[in-house]
């Protein structure tokens, strides 16, 4: 269990990100989307918010704090 804590507070900013890259990835599907199906990342919601979680992760750990050696 203690690892699983410090794991968590390592990759807080990336799981965060996820979250809030796959949230965002569903709410540009539902209110933007595409209304013809042929978008490959837009048109399906479960693609959306992968894509969004993705984006989200490489975002939000681009701000974490680099040790000192």
């Amino acid at each position: 269990m203690e690892k699983v804590i410090t794991q968590i507070k390592e990759n807080g900013l990336m799981l965060i990100g996820l979250i809030v890259g796959a949230v965002g990835g569903f709410l540009y599907w539902r209110f933007v989307g595409c209304s013809s199906g042929s978008c490959p990342i837009t048109s399906s919601p479960l693609m959306s918010s992968l894509w969004g979680a993705v984006m989200g992760g490489l975002v939000f750990s681009g701000f974490k704090k680099k040790e000192k050696i």
